[in-house]
């Protein structure tokens, strides 16, 4: 594939409340631990729309209002990525259903739907270009990441890509154990700017053992969470290295993400 651009780059965790805090982290300035994600209150929404949104509504959010922080657009096409959508939404529909005259929530059917979080940031943002929702289990990021990348290449504009997961709640929990809430958005462009921080080349079906963290919480946070198989990536971008990583993408594949730093 022809590279792309990173031109930013929001991100929302345990421990990593923006990307600013983040890369500090990961360019080892810091010593990473982990912590319970601080109150989501994404100001790009105004009130009233914010109290009707959800968790991971709320966690998407906070990660894109991060990484257009530095960087104002007019309009961008975006892809958001998710494992599994919103699970706490379809945990409380499913509990309803079980109960005398089934009183299932409007706001929470109107949230359920896998694409909720790119309808609120469209409201947020004003942004009017075409929106891709999607998903691909565990390998999510790398899914959304080549979508993204193919997007911006075909139709010559930025695109941001939007990955998020949270946990799954009570007993449903057991049947597939995210661990930790994130979230991380990138910003990518087909051209080189003044803007841009690394060089991404795509490759698809390569294979290869899967890039890991070397701190013990960090990878546990990628092992755990779907959308943290970005760390490697932005670990990389922290550390303003040129590197060859192998991200988790479709059942038993990988994809190769080439990283030249562009400052």
């Amino acid at each position: 594939m022809k590279p792309v651009y990173i031109e930013a780059i929001g991100l929302i965790g345990p421990g990593l409340a923006s990307w600013q805090q983040a890369a500090a982290i990961l360019a080892d300035d810091g010593e990473y631990q982990t912590c319970e994600l601080p109150t989501l209150k994404p100001g790009m929404l105004k009130p009233n729309e914010r109290r009707r949104t959800t968790l991971t509504i709320k966690l998407a959010l906070q990660a894109v209002q991060d990484a257009l922080a530095s960087n104002r657009y007019p309009d961008l096409s975006t892809v958001f990525a998710s494992s599994d959508g919103d699970m706490d939404i379809v945990d409380r529909i499913c509990q309803a259903l079980c109960l005398p005259d089934r009183p299932v929530s409007p706001t929470f059917f109107h949230n359920s739907v896998h694409n909720a979080p790119a309808g609120y940031c469209s409201i947020a943002t004003g942004f009017h270009a075409p929106s891709t929702s999607l998903s691909g289990l565990n390998g999510s990021f790398a899914v959304g990441l080549l979508d993204a990348a193919v997007q911006a290449t075909v139709e010559q504009q930025p695109v941001m890509l939007v990955s998020y997961d949270t946990p799954w709640p009570g007993a449903l929990n057991r049947f597939r154990a995210q661990r930790s809430p994130f979230g991380v958005a990138l910003v990518l462009s087909p051209q080189e700017s003044a803007q841009s921080v690394v060089e991404l080349t795509l490759l698809p079906g390569t294979g290869g053992d899967e890039s890991k963290m070397v701190d013990s919480g960090l990878e546990q946070l990628r092992v755990h969470t779907p959308a943290a198989s970005s760390l490697p990536l932005l670990e990389a971008i922290a550390q303003n290295s040129t590197a060859r990583l192998v991200l988790p993408y479709l059942v038993d594949e990988q994809i190769a993400v080439e990283v030249r730093p562009c400052r």
